[in-house]
C-alpha cells in the first residue's frame, strides 16, 4: 500500500468536502442571518429582511456594536454561518477580517499586498460559499480560505497566470461563485475573463475574444436565453460570456468619459441597465442572442453613477448621479427611462433596498431611510454617523438578520431596525 499517496487522497477528499457546492449555482443555504456574496444572493441588492422599521427613531435606530479595528479600505461585508467577514489594509498588508454576529473578532487573515496607490486601501468584498471565503486583492492575488478558521486553500496570481491588468485604482471586482467556478475578469491578454475551480484554484476556462481589460466592475450572472451569462463592464463595452464555456455570447460599446465603469449591471428580462460616473450617463440595452450584441432602448446623461449602485423595485429604477444634474438620487421607469422623481438634498449615496425601503448611505456620513412610493419614494426618517472627507462612506449598506451595516473606514457599526 502506498501510504503517503492514500493520505494525500484522504486530504484532497476532506478539501472537497469543505468547499465543494452542494446546489447547482451559486451558494447553498446557511443558518442563521445570510448575505454571502456582494449585493447578496443573485446580487440585485434588494434584501429579503422583514419585519424591520419603517421609521427610526430621532438620531437613528440603536446601535449594537461598533468594531473599529476593520483596516484601511472600501471593502463592505458579507454575512453567513454565524460569521461577518470584511477586509482591510494593515500597513502594506491586504487582509480578511472576520467576526461574529456580537462584533467579536475571530480572525485575520492575510492576502498579498496592500494598495497604496490612488485612494489606498481595500477594495473588494469576501465572497462566501459553502464553508470557504474567497477573496481578491488589488494587485491581482486571488485566494479561498477555510470561513471557520482563516487558513489559505489556495491562492493564485492573477497577474503571472493571466496577465492581468489594472488600472488607476487597482483590482476592485467581487468576485462570483457560481456551479463550482470561481469567476472573475483579470483583463489580461491571457485571460479576459477566467473560470478557476473552486476547491483547488485550477484553470476551467479563459476567454480571450474579448477586446478590452477589466474595469472596476462587480457581474452579476443571470440567465437569459436559456443560458447562465456573465454580466459585466470592460473599460470600453458591456458582455456577456457563457458561465459553462467561457464563450463571448455578445457584447455591445460602452465607453465612459472617465475610466471609472464600477456599476454592477441590473439585469430583467432581457433589458440591462448599466451606468458610469462623471457624466457618462446611464443607458438600457436589450440583449439580442442572434446579433450577439445589445441594443439601446433609452439613454440619459444625467442618470450617471459612480459607486453608489442601481437598485430595481417593482419597475422603478434607483440610483445616484455623479455629476449631471447636481448628484440627483433618480428614480425612474425602467423600461422607458422616465423620470418618476429626483432629489438634490441626498448628496451622492450607495444604496441597499429592504421591505420596499431604500437604503440610502451619503459619502460623508448621513444615513436615509427612504419609502418607496407609486411615485417615486419619499424620505422617512434621517440620522448623523458623523461628518467625515468626502468618499468616507462608500461601503454600500447592508440589511441582514434585522440590522443595518455600515463599514466607514476602520470602523463596522451594526445597527438594530427590527420593528418592536
Amino acid at each position: 500500500m502506498n501510504v503517503p499517496r492514500l493520505a494525500s487522497a484522504v486530504a484532497a477528499a476532506i478539501l472537497a468536502m469543505l468547499v465543494n457546492a452542494s446546489a447547482s449555482h451559486g451558494n447553498e443555504e446557511t443558518a442563521g442571518p445570510s448575505w454571502p456574496d456582494f449585493h447578496g444572493p443573485g446580487r440585485t441588492n434588494v434584501s429579503p429582511e422583514t419585519g424591520l422599521l419603517k421609521k427610526w427613531p430621532d438620531g437613528g435606530p440603536p446601535l449594537v456594536w461598533k468594531f473599529s479595528e476593520c483596516g484601511n479600505g472600501y471593502s463592505g461585508v458579507t454575512i453567513a454561518d454565524g460569521m461577518i467577514f470584511t477586509a482591510g489594509d494593515f500597513e502594506d498588508v491586504e487582509t480578511l477580517v472576520t467576526l461574529d454576529l456580537d462584533g467579536k473578532r475571530l480572525w485575520k487573515a492575510p492576502n498579498g499586498q496592500a494598495w497604496l496607490g490612488a485612494s489606498p486601501g481595500s477594495r473588494t468584498t469576501p465572497t462566501y460559499c459553502d464553508g470557504a471565503l474567497y477573496h481578491m486583492s488589488p494587485t491581482g492575488r486571488l485566494a479561498a480560505y477555510e470561513a471557520r478558521s482563516g487558513k489559505e486553500l489556495w491562492a493564485v496570481d492573477l497577474v503571472q497566470r493571466f496577465d492581468a491588468q489594472y488600472g488607476i485604482w487597482g483590482l476592485a471586482e467581487n468576485v462570483v461563485v457560481e456551479d463550482g467556478k470561481i469567476l472573475c475578469m483579470p483583463g489580461g491578454s491571457k485571460g479576459r475573463v477566467v473560470a478557476l475551480d473552486k476547491r483547488t484554484g485550477a484553470t476551467l476556462w479563459t476567454n480571450t475574444e474579448i477586446e478590452h481589460s477589466a474595469a472596476y466592475c462587480s457581474p452579476a450572472v443571470v440567465t437569459h436565453g436559456g443560458v447562465r451569462q456573465l454580466l459585466t463592464l470592460t473599460q470600453k463595452s458591456l458582455v456577456g460570456v457563457d458561465v459553462r464555456s467561457g464563450e463571448l455570447l455578445w457584447s455591445a460599446p460602452f465607453e465612459p468619459t472617465s475610466p471609472q465603469n464600477a456599476l454592477t449591471p441590473v439585469f430583467k428580462d432581457g433589458y440591462v441597465f448599466v451606468a458610469c460616473g462623471h457624466s457618462t450617463g446611464g443607458t438600457l440595452m436589450k440583449i439580442d442572442m442572434e446579433a450577439r450584441t445589445a441594443s439601446t432602448v433609452w439613454f440619459r446623461k444625467d442618470l450617471d453613477n459612480c459607486h453608489g449602485g442601481a437598485v430595481l423595485v417593482d419597475g422603478k429604477l434607483f440610483g445616484c448621479g455623479c455629476r449631471m444634474g447636481g448628484k440627483n438620487f433618480y428614480c425612474v421607469d425602467f423600461l422607458t427611462g422616465q423620470t418618476r422623481k429626483l432629489d438634490r438634498s441626498l448628496g451622492k449615496v450607495a444604496i441597499s433596498c429592504a421591505e420596499g425601503m431604500i437604503y440610502a448611505l451619503n459619502h460623508q456620513g448621513i444615513m436615509s431611510l427612504l419609502e418607496v412610493t407609486r411615485g417615486g419614494f419619499d424620505i422617512v426618517s434621517q440620522f448623523n454617523l458623523g461628518k467625515r472627507p468626502a468618499n468616507t462612506y462608500l461601503a454600500h449598506p447592508v440589511i441582514c438578520g434585522g440590522r443595518l451595516y455600515i463599514r466607514s473606514e476602520q470602523s463596522l457599526y451594526a445597527y438594530d431596525i427590527r420593528a418592536k
